[in-house]
């Protein structure tokens, strides 16, 4: 699977990556980038931080819903991708 692969699986629902840590060790994450599971952070534009903030195309930042916060892991880690669930969105 490729970047976009995940991302797309990501957006649609909830997946568990399994990917290896830069120390070594294994981590499994359940995690998700479906705009309803997102915190809302009115904090900033999100617009403006996408221009300003050089994309890594071999990180992939999501939103862990066990930790509820955004982590991120190198595409070249992972050891395995399951898709759990479908979010129906609320628009």
């Amino acid at each position: 699977m490729n970047k976009n692969d995940i991302l797309e699986l990501a957006q649609r629902g909830i997946i568990r990556v399994v990917f290896t840590k830069t120390d070594g060790s294994e981590r499994i994450m359940k995690c998700t980038l479906h705009p309803d599971l997102l915190p809302v952070d009115d904090r900033y534009d999100q617009s403006i931080v996408e221009k300003t903030r050089k994309e890594n195309p071999n990180i992939l930042a999501v939103w862990d819903v066990e930790k509820h916060e955004f982590r991120s892991f190198r595409i070249n880690s992972i050891v395995s991708i399951d898709y759990l669930q479908d979010v129906k969105s609320s628009s």
